[in-house]
């Protein structure tokens, strides 16, 4: 085999092997988030599956472009239809508890496709007849490296950043489809075998009904059944509700946003003052309010236009800053009247960055002297798990104690709203006994 051909097929390898990682870890995104226990463990197994082919591959002795164009087959269909966002949503809709459906996920569609791929170096450095050992293995692995390298970098910043998840998962499938063809076209089965994967993938990745499906998310924006709502409908991100609208005059909006306005506007009278939002989700906080000014913080550069067209349906009037809520908190020079922080990145879950001490204390240091903070949570209705006590723990470690409310008393989870202070000091408390009872120094202190 050409020693250019060879180069070329590797490099393939490693393009597409990294870029099934890559898009398996945003498709987790929407149904268990991106925390650390999702991500190291789904790293762990793709190496691993890689290890074992690796290890597969050197054992192999005859039939070597063959068998690599059938691995590359197999692994364009895996990727093609596994990584599909219809397959991955249908897994976690109907294999429950989630862990299941994660361990069928991983086990069924992202191991196998780097066990597969991951004989290819072994076995093509066989036909590298001519060069040492030594030098054919680090040469093939230099190529492989490079393709992983460049797949990360294109796939994550270019191709899922304008075209989407699915554009991404076609493009991996594609490349191991001419893997297929560069090494085996003549024979009729991979001929015809490689059309069959295309159509069926470009099928499957057409049925996913998100409105847009970038690196950061998968937006949907569709009708809902509300009571007395007049066109009611729902902006969805990563599968969990992030805002309500409907056509009545004025707009109906989610309870938790009805909640925010009413803190600044009606019970803190803010007129005239700046906001900052860290977490866009549907721009309603702001929408046709006119009394104040908002800056939106969120990640993904997508979400306004996507909000604007789909969801709201005019304009945003207010300002919109692209950058992680993280970042900004820490190196902005600006100063605001109110932060309200909204940050989720799939159902309950808030970005592992988003709930320490350091940056709660980023947050207070953009507030002016008196200004306040506002955080939704999404909590046990009786505050009692273990996440729930230690982040509110967290914050009122910086802030001291904060008003705490909770809206949906009834429920498991439940949106709860914390109101917070900058002029507020955290302190040490003592408890009231009978033997030493100083309540009635503490009151008179404290009027």
């Amino acid at each position: 085999m050409p020693r250019f051909l060879i180069y070329c097929i590797v490099f393939i390898e490693g393009f597409c092997s990294l870029g099934a990682e890559i898009i398996a870890l945003r498709r987790l995104l929407p149904h268990i988030g991106s925390s650390i226990v999702v991500t190291a463990p789904t790293i762990a197994l793709f190496l691993l599956a890689l290890a074992l082919g690796y290890a597969s591959g050197g054992r192999v002795a005859t039939n070597y472009p063959a068998i690599v164009a059938r691995n590359f087959l197999i692994a364009a269909l895996l990727v093609a239809c596994g990584l599909a966002g219809i397959t991955v949503d249908w897994l976690f809709a109907h294999l429950q508890p989630t862990l299941i459906a994660y361990c069928v996920f991983i086990g069924g569609v992202l191991c196998p496709i780097a066990w597969l791929l991951g004989q290819t170096v072994p076995i093509l450095t066989n036909l590298m007849k001519h060069e040492r050992t030594g030098e054919a293995s680090g040469t093939a692995l230099y190529w492989s490296t490079l393709g992983s390298f460049l797949g990360s970098i294109s796939l994550s910043l270019l191709v899922m950043q304008w075209l989407g998840v699915s554009a991404a998962v076609m493009i991996c499938a594609l490349g191991l489809l001419l893997g297929t063809l560069l090494l085996h076209g003549k024979k009729p089965y991979a001929l015809a075998g490689s059309l069959a994967v295309a159509v069926l993938g470009i099928a499957t990745n057409l049925q996913h009904d998100a409105v847009a499906d970038t690196a950061y998310a998968e937006y949907i924006v569709g009708p809902v059944e509300l009571a007395g709502q007049d066109n009611p409908r729902a902006f969805w991100v990563n599968k969990s509700t992030a805002s309500l609208i409907d056509d009545s005059e004025p707009p109906n909006y989610t309870r938790y946003i009805k909640h925010l306005r009413r803190i600044l506007l009606d019970e803190l009278d803010f007129r005239d003052k700046d906001i900052l939002v860290l977490g866009a989700g549907g721009f309603t906080l702001s929408h046709r309010e006119t009394l104040n000014r908002y800056t939106y913080v969120d990640i993904d550069p997508a979400i306004r236009e996507i909000a604007e067209k789909h969801f709201l349906k005019e304009a945003v009037h207010s300002e919109f800053i692209v950058d992680d809520a993280r970042r900004f908190v820490a190196s902005t020079t600006r100063r605001f009247d109110a932060v309200v922080v909204d940050v989720f990145s799939s159902h309950t879950a808030i970005p592992g960055h988003l709930v320490t001490r350091e940056f709660w204390t980023d947050t207070r240091r953009t507030l002016k002297a008196d200004g306040v903070l506002l955080i939704n949570l999404i909590l046990d209705g009786r505050l009692e798990t273990p996440y729930a006590r230690n982040m509110l723990a967290s914050i009122e470690s910086v802030y001291g104690r904060c008003a705490i409310e909770v809206l949906h008393k009834g429920k498991p989870l439940a949106n709860v709203e914390l109101t917070c202070f900058a002029s507020s000091i955290a302190g040490p408390t003592q408890i009231y006994r009978d033997e030493k009872n100083p309540a009635d120094l503490d009151l008179a202190r404290s009027r």
